[in-house]
């Protein structure tokens, strides 16, 4: 089978903590993959590994099948093709959401002004803030923000989108705009890996759950599996927690 990304034994240390531990996992092209765990569980880490903005420490990450560290890879063009949407949105806070979304595609991707801002406003329409173009991200909700963050990740033609728990920074109202988002993404057939907290996305569309535990991947299957019949305790033990019935508040 062809994969876009292939992991294989990784490991990430942050001085003596060993964060990531043997990690094996493979993302095949129109796959959702959603990771969830608790706080500290490596998932974060995971993604960012897989976008180089952190170097593992040993193991190997392969894209189409080709080491992502072998001497001579293009790791810019990498990253534009394998796109990250970070919890914190981080955009440039002295632009509009047009020219957030026009400045990569022009020194990445070397496209011409006429062409990023096409490309721009398509984007920015398809999720709802082409009305905001000219906006600065100050002026914008923090659910605004993250739409136009997902924007500026899709002008760059990914192939695969790292989505780093995407909506743990928004208020609860403004979360469903951005999963809806999403969702119509995953429908569209792009490649996606997202670590939320967020169980009823995690349930209703991906294709495959992954849940990561001190480190390890615990366990890697369906949603029908990880929610109504897991196999590991620690797998039981965290849904068990995440998902009991809130108390009524008085």
């Amino acid at each position: 089978m062809a994969y876009n990304i292939e992991v294989h034994h990784l490991r990430k240390d942050f001085g003596p903590n060993t964060v990531l531990k043997c990690i094996d996992l493979a993302v095949s092209p129109g796959d959702v993959v959603c990771i969830i765990g608790a706080s500290g569980s490596g998932k974060s880490t995971l993604l960012r590994c897989i976008n180089q903005l952190e170097q593992h420490t040993d193991g190997t990450i392969l894209f189409h099948g080709v080491d992502i560290k072998t001497p001579g890879f293009r790791i810019a063009e990498y990253r534009a093709r394998v796109g990250m949407v970070f919890q914190q949105f981080n955009l440039f806070y002295n632009m509009t959401a047009l020219e957030n979304c026009v400045v990569g595609q022009m020194k990445v991707l070397s496209r011409s002004r006429a062409q990023s801002e096409e490309k721009a406003k398509l984007y920015l329409d398809k999720v709802g803030m082409l009305p905001f173009s000219n906006a600065k991200p100050r002026q914008l909700s923090g659910g605004q923000k993250q739409r136009v963050a997902i924007a500026r990740a899709l002008c760059m033609d990914p192939e695969v989108l790292l989505f780093d728990e995407p909506t743990s920074a928004l208020d609860p109202e403004m979360v469903g705009d951005v999963l809806e988002v999403m969702q119509e993404l995953a429908k569209s057939g792009l490649t996606m890996l997202v670590v939320t907290h967020e169980m009823a996305f995690a349930k209703d569309v991906a294709h495959r759950v992954v849940f990561m535990d001190e480190g390890v991947i615990a366990e890697d299957d369906t949603p029908e599996v990880i929610f109504n019949n897991p196999t590991q305790q620690r797998t039981k033990e965290f849904l068990r927690r995440i998902l009991r019935p809130k108390e009524p508040s008085a």
